[in-house]
């Protein structure tokens, strides 16, 4: 079923927006979490979650990209079951790895708070990723917002484990001399 049809299906309030929902994205979502959380049972909660968000929000929203939509709702419900359970040391230690790689080019949390720093930090993290060559992208966005490991991608784009870590490095240096050169405190 397309796109269209499904999110169609959610405005009608029908009930098989769920099960078709669930039929063409239900991998894709459950992947989203379960590289966040490496916790079977919580990643199904995390996507059963991510339908009824989805639920709650069309209409009045209707998506442009569906896979989007519901990934980035897969995403955050994900991170922040990771945060509650962040103290029984769950999963991989993935996520901290993440944190850690990115530290040094992302803002303090204190430096976020206003509105208008964030819209101004999406839009320069929008023009970043416009400008990396389309491998890097791919790399950056697998690793940083699909929480693949770097073996994953590796085995993903059939390329050697250090030739993505030797791009996710260069690119979060690009990152980070964009940052610095936009004002940002990193």
């Amino acid at each position: 079923m397309e796109d269209k049809q499904i999110i169609d299906l959610f405005w009608a309030r029908a009930e098989n927006a769920i099960s078709e929902t669930a039929e063409k994205y239900g991998r894709y979502c459950y992947s989203i979490a379960y590289h966040i959380l490496y916790n079977g049972e919580d990643s199904e909660e995390c996507v059963n979650d991510t339908y009824l968000k989805a639920w709650e929000a069309m209409p009045p929203k209707y998506p442009e990209r569906l896979s989007a939509f519901l990934g980035k709702i897969t995403r955050n419900l994900a991170l922040h079951r990771y945060e509650k359970h962040m103290a029984k040391k769950r999963g991989s230690g993935e996520m901290t790895l993440l944190y850690d790689e990115l530290a040094e080019c992302i803002p303090s949390p204190a430096e976020t708070e206003r509105t208008v720093e964030d819209i101004l930090l999406a839009d320069i993290f929008n023009r970043f990723l416009a400008k990396l060559r389309p491998e890097a992208r791919r790399f950056f966005m697998r690793r940083y917002w699909y929480v693949a490991s770097v073996k994953e991608i590796a085995a993903e784009y059939g390329v050697s484990e250090s030739k993505v870590k030797m791009s996710l490095l260069r690119s979060r240096n690009e990152l980070r001399k964009l940052l610095e050169k936009e004002g940002v405190n990193v």
